[in-house]
């Protein structure tokens, strides 16, 4: 089993990073293989050209759609982000939405999480964004002891940051706990719940 943790921040190696690697590291105990992986910056927003639904990848040509291919063979994830403004970063946001809509079929039925990392406030608002891209993709949401957040400038504070530490070490004992919850399933022979044809409806009448 693998589950693939996104750096949405600038830094690669900062406080975001800092995070992920501890929950990383715990999965890795748990006998869960783990990769991070970096969005970097150069990271375009969605056109909302649709051209990704009939060519099956998104026509901009970055880490998005290498991404997507790690997503289809990967068993969870957890997507981190630095707090700008109360909110993720721009380049995290634009990364999720065109990996959630040119890859649809990689993310249903996969648990997920939301890590954030400030300096000091705005991070419930973050976490609750990203939250979202995993409901609508019915994804099931890891929690842990407390929101998934840790607190520092730099990478030093993240690991002062002793509540926020454990928060990751429970949120990795989680998600393995769980992803072995849900092999013993598929084991077991219960299958994914029966899907019914999307509809949707236009209030505009």
């Amino acid at each position: 089993m693998k589950v693939l943790l996104v750096n949405g921040s600038p830094h690669q190696n900062g406080c975001t990073y800092t995070a992920l690697n501890e929950v990383a590291k715990t999965l890795n105990e748990q006998g869960i293989e783990t990769e991070i992986f970096n969005t970097g910056t150069d990271i375009y927003a969605c056109r909302a050209c649709g051209a990704c639904s009939k060519i099956g990848r998104c026509v901009i040509n970055d880490t998005v759609n290498e991404f997507v291919v790690k997503a289809k063979e990967a068993d969870g994830f957890i997507f981190g982000s630095p707090v700008h403004y109360a909110a993720a970063s721009g380049a995290l946001t634009s990364f999720m939405g065109r990996a959630f809509y040119s890859g649809k079929g990689a993310f249903a039925f996969k648990p997920a999480a939301a890590v954030v990392s400030a300096r000091r406030g705005g991070t419930t608002a973050a976490f609750e964004q990203i939250n979202k891209y995993f409901t609508i993709s019915q994804m099931p949401v890891i929690s842990s002891k407390y929101w998934n957040m840790v607190h520092g400038s730099k990478a030093e504070d993240v690991l002062k940051d002793e509540e926020g530490m454990s928060v990751m070490r429970a949120l990795g004992r989680n998600m393995a706990w769980f992803l072995k919850l849900k092999e013993a399933g598929e084991k077991a022979g219960i299958k994914l719940p029966e899907q019914e044809e999307q509809v949707r409806t236009n209030f505009i009448r």
